[in-house]
């Protein structure tokens, strides 16, 4: 048996275990399986980490920089972006990937105009890193925006109505809004988003997130993250069978 599967705390939820489980069924792999590993602390990973049975893992909120210190090796995408989110567990140890950023860009790309410019970048998780690094690449100037005050990031008690209209692209790599709390979304002064504006977030359940409503009831274009997450299983499948 070929096992892989997703590292994170909560996860019942999880896109991933669903989608390989179908991509094994549809390319008839009977013995690869693809389960969900529940933690709450990240030095249970231990235990996960020395199965031999193992060929494989993705890695979810929170411990997207947590899991880190217990690989061997970091692909140079991974070690700029300083979080990963799939393991190969190779015959050299394991080594850690980023294809957050893969995803994301792939996914990003098709809505962006030439005055999308500069972004906010709502939370500063591991998977806020990756979307930060496409969008260097891509030449977007970015700014966080966290609920604490920090060197070169804004509060959500700043950004007033300039700052939006300046920011014209805005994506939202906190869980706010995600099933079941359908009603909770980032504080913005929503009131200032127009048609120019291009609303992303990283959630995919629900489709439209109250943070997207609101950008469209307003003439945004909106974009979920679905997208985004099949591409980046599909490049960590790639990783995973590139022996």
């Amino acid at each position: 048996m070929k096992r892989f599967g997703l590292l994170g705390r909560n996860i019942s939820y999880s896109f991933s275990q669903g989608y390989f489980t179908q991509k094994f069924n549809k390319l008839g792999l009977e013995d690869y399986s693809y389960e969900n590993f529940d933690i709450q602390q990240i030095d249970e990973v231990k235990s996960i980490l020395s199965d031999n049975s193992l060929k494989g893992l993705n890695v979810t909120i929170p411990y997207k920089q947590d899991i880190i210190p217990y690989l061997d090796e970091l692909d140079s995408k991974a070690a700029k972006i300083g979080a990963v989110n799939t393991i190969e567990f190779s015959k050299n140890g394991l080594k850690g990937y980023n294809t957050d950023a893969y995803g994301f860009q792939k996914s990003l790309e098709p809505f962006l105009k030439p005055h999308h410019t500069k972004a906010l970048v709502l939370g500063t998780g591991g998977a806020s890193k990756a979307v930060r690094f496409v969008l260097d690449e891509l030449g977007i100037t970015s700014t966080y925006v966290s609920r604490n005050k920090k060197e070169g990031q804004y509060t959500y008690g700043e950004l007033d109505e300039n700052i939006i209209k300046e920011n014209t692209l805005i994506i939202n790599c906190t869980p706010l809004g995600t099933f079941p709390n359908i009603e909770e979304k980032p504080t913005l002064p929503y009131q200032h988003i127009g048609p120019e504006h291009l609303l992303y977030d990283l959630i995919y359940n629900p489709e439209k997130t109250r943070f997207l409503a609101m950008g469209e009831a307003n003439g945004a274009t909106i974009c979920n993250g679905l997208k985004m997450l099949e591409q980046q299983a599909e490049k960590a499948w790639e990783i995973w069978n590139k022996g």
